[in-house]
């Protein structure tokens, strides 16, 4: 890109800003490293209005690092509940575990240390450090990406490397080096998230209108390039949902891979397996129900969830092979992480007990 139209972009963007953008969300506050990096994680696939009421309820119980590094992880993943991308919550509490130990407790001003933490990439890193304490560094969020690939009418998908190596380098040039990162950065990321939208972006209000290669042309949505489509595979899960009068067994699943680290209810790859299970723990069984299935879609499958409700009256005094099981009282929902999914049953269920 020419200089005179990369300073022209930061120019006309920086006085856009002054009069439009967003200047008192509550990571904007009383502003630190912490809650910037905070709200960064969260801001991850994540709208600003979805992600405010978790980030003031985090920030209230884990009001610094140190406070976020000491907490059990089932607390963590508790007030991330319905946030969705379960890892960022994993890598939150990793990373502040990371910061109490090797920086004192203090969030790392450099690059690298920054880069160096789980579940941080150089866009989240540059956002941090040009947001909290104005040092140079370009962003390449999923705004800032659909901004530059219209502006610039850079075709593809930008999940591409070569295409997302484009626009870093685009970034690189209309990111303004005097002072002004702090606000220019904001300033992009308010404008992906509001006038230059998705589907339906408000050009004729866009301070870059003038020399943006798409808008010029009439083909704003067919930039950025859409991902390849591919067929979404299906698979099956057949829950347990296993009462005993007001309680419910729940099981944490594995630290890692799919909801990793959450509570849900006990998981079976057939139906086979689950009437199996009951047999062989040999459970008194007073009523059984198979609930509605329903869909539950993540990036790269469907899984379809086919519960059946079980109530006994006896509690088994251990079950067979349930590491992490725990039995709840279902009035109240449990102060652990929960899968969207479980979370949505257990309601369901507490709909159902009789009043006290």
């Amino acid at each position: 890109m020419q200089k005179d139209i990369a300073n022209w972009f930061s120019d006309q963007l920086l006085s856009w800003y002054q009069l439009h953008g967003r200047k008192t969300l509550p990571w904007q506050i009383n502003k630190s490293p912490y809650k910037t990096w905070l709200s960064e994680v969260m801001l991850q696939q994540t709208q600003v209005a979805t992600v405010i009421p978790y980030f003031e309820q985090f920030i209230q119980r884990f009001p610094d690092v140190k406070r976020l590094a000491l907490a059990p992880l089932d607390e963590v993943l508790h007030l991330w509940t319905g946030l969705g991308y379960y890892a960022r919550a994993r890598n939150l509490h990793k990373a502040a575990q990371l910061i109490a130990t090797e920086h004192d407790g203090q969030f790392p001003l450099e690059f690298e240390q920054v880069l160096a933490l789980p579940g941080i990439g150089r866009s989240t890193a540059g956002a941090i450090l040009s947001l909290a304490s104005g040092q140079h560094y370009p962003i390449l969020d999923g705004n800032c990406k659909r901004v530059l690939s219209r502006f610039a009418a850079i075709a593809g998908w930008p999940g591409n490397k070569a295409v997302e190596q484009q626009l870093w380098q685009l970034a690189e040039q209309i990111t303004p080096g005097d002072g002004r990162v702090t606000a220019f950065n904001q300033a992009m990321m308010d404008l992906g998230a509001t006038l230059c939208s998705r589907s339906k972006p408000r050009c004729v209000d866009c301070p870059l209108k003038l020399h943006c290669r798409a808008a010029l042309a009439g083909e704003q949505t067919a930039y950025p390039g859409k991902k390849p489509a591919k067929t979404m595979p299906e698979k099956h899960s057949f829950w347990l949902m296993l009462q005993y009068h007001d309680q419910v067994l729940l099981q944490q699943r594995p630290a890692s891979g799919l909801w990793g680290g959450l509570y849900g209810f006990v998981e079976f790859s057939s139906e086979q397996l689950r009437a199996d299970y009951l047999q062989l723990n040999h459970l008194a069984v007073t009523r059984s129900q198979i609930q509605p299935a329903f869909r539950h879609t993540f990036s790269h499958f469907h899984l379809w969830i086919m519960p059946m409700l079980v109530q006994i009256d006896t509690k088994p005094g251990s079950v067979q092979e349930q590491t992490g099981a725990q039995w709840f009282t279902i009035a109240q929902l449990p102060q652990v992480g929960l899968s969207a999914p479980a979370k949505i049953l257990l309601q369901q269920l507490q709909a159902l007990q009789p009043p006290k």
